[in-house]
């Protein structure tokens, strides 16, 4: 007969742990993270070890597809034979049409557009967590009067909006940081103010008031920590949706200037080059896509592991 486990042997799990263990059960999500991660450590680190700068033009190699090793010398044509020095001068990616490496540029580009993806993110995520948070607690007509001006953001054009502060300030590039930052916080605080209003009636929240906890406490200690799973959730689709807007302004001529580079800018010259040249606009297209793909993956992924329906 099986003796019974002492209950002080018994562990019980938290519910982070738990949706952690949900979390890397998730094979979709986790093949993200580790994608993600390595797109990431390449393109961080990749510049320092390269043999070719990103900024320095060939111009005997202009627009020289990737070499034969890659099996694309049937899709490229004839324009592998334009350029024979390409496979000899290790331009893996090829180079662009002003003789420059492109897998050098494509990483440059991933290190910019990730940089902007995060740091936006993490703007909207500070300013929409406390402003979302404030206007729920606190409620009454400070609540509705910090979100009408919400609605009064909302209404503003976008586009509008970055190309007043271009005109402005400049073409800067800590710019592309304000601009997006500024406008995706909104959607931030209005899922942070929906969830501290089902939350500010709860037991522990009158405790804390009854006990004399003044109300920046009780919204740093009680609210925001749970407010925090569907915030990770959403943060995970912001960050691609920055790095599709910012791709979209530098598109248009709005976002990152030369000589630097972001996967926005180079999905832009390569369209002008497709028909002739289309590995110029095949290789940033994928990486970006990859990318999205990878933060979608394991925004769904955090979904279900936070999800206490699914618990």
């Amino acid at each position: 007969m099986a003796t019974a486990q002492p209950l002080q042997d018994i562990k019980g799990r938290s519910l982070w742990q738990d949706a952690r263990r949900r979390l890397f059960a998730n094979k979709a999500a986790v093949a993200s993270m580790l994608v993600l991660f390595s797109i990431g450590f390449v393109s961080v680190v990749g510049p320092s070890f390269w043999p070719h700068p990103f900024d320095e033009a060939y111009f005997d190699r202009i627009s020289c597809p990737p070499p034969d090793y890659l099996g694309m010398t049937a899709l490229f044509g004839s324009q592998a034979e334009l350029c024979p020095t390409a496979v000899g001068q290790g331009h893996i990616f090829g180079t662009d049409a002003n003789g420059r490496d492109l897998f050098i540029r494509v990483l440059m580009g991933g290190r910019v557009s990730l940089a902007i993806g995060f740091v936006a993110t993490f703007v909207a995520l500070v300013i929409g967590v406390l402003y979302g948070a404030t206007a729920g607690f606190v409620g009454g007509r400070l609540d509705n009067l910090m979100m009408r001006f919400v609605d009064i953001l909302y209404a503003l054009p976008f586009i509008f909006f970055v190309i007043i502060l271009v005109v402005v300030f400049g073409n800067n590039f800590l710019l592309m940081f304000v601009a997006i930052g500024a406008v995706e916080w909104l959607t931030m605080a209005r899922i942070v103010r929906g969830q501290t209003l089902s939350i500010k009636r709860k037991e522990f929240i009158e405790a804390a008031e009854a006990s004399g906890v003044s109300t920046a406490a009780i919204i740093r200690r009680h609210i925001l920590p749970n407010v925090v799973g569907p915030v990770i959730v959403y943060v995970t689709l912001t960050v691609p949706a920055v790095i599709l807007i910012e791709s979209f302004l530098s598109f248009l001529g709005l976002g990152v200037q030369e000589p630097f580079t972001s996967w926005g800018v180079l999905i832009a010259d390569g369209k002008d080059q497709m028909e002739s040249y289309p590995w110029m606009l095949t290789f940033p297209a994928v990486f970006m896509a990859v990318t999205l793909f990878c933060f979608n993956f394991i925004g769904d992924g955090l979904r279900d592991a936070l999800d206490p329906k699914d618990r």
